[in-house]
């Protein structure tokens, strides 16, 4: 990374069910800084948000997030409101996030540079979750 100017890049995520799409933006995300973090969402703040748990434990997606070689550091995110605390503790100078989050945190703009990243296509935890479901339940069969 010679000849970039040294940039901590920050991101957040639940990091669920671990696919491709999401080894994609944190290999763009660390592409864009010498040092990234990854705030990991906890299984309350995401029981707190979709009423449900994540299907892997937080010490086990912070685990794996972590074990990636683009990684530098990671924790565990227990608040949406303390995003701007998170910034300013680990002194990034950009945020990132998927486009899906577009314009939603634009308020950290003042703490530092936002950016939003195109998901990756034909790739969701969502989607991969209601396959294994169907798959789970059998379907209707062919």
């Amino acid at each position: 990374m010679s000849g970039k100017t040294p940039r901590c890049v920050i991101t957040f995520g639940t990091y669920d069910l671990f696919h491709i799409g999401h080894l994609r933006i944190l290999e763009r995300a660390a592409a864009l800084g010498n040092r990234l973090v990854v705030g990991v969402s906890t299984d309350a703040l995401n029981y707190s948000k979709k009423s449900k748990y994540p299907v892997f434990p937080e010490a086990d997606r912070a685990a794996i997030v972590g074990a990636l070689k683009v990684v530098d550091e990671v924790f565990l995110e227990e608040s949406l409101e303390l995003k701007g605390e998170y910034i300013k503790k680990y002194k990034a100078d950009l945020l990132v996030m998927g486009e899906d989050w577009a314009g939603k945190f634009d308020t950290y703009r003042e703490l530092c540079d936002v950016h939003y990243f195109p998901r990756t296509p034909g790739i969701s935890t969502t989607e991969i979750k209601e396959v294994l479901s169907q798959a789970a339940g059998g379907g209707s069969g062919a």
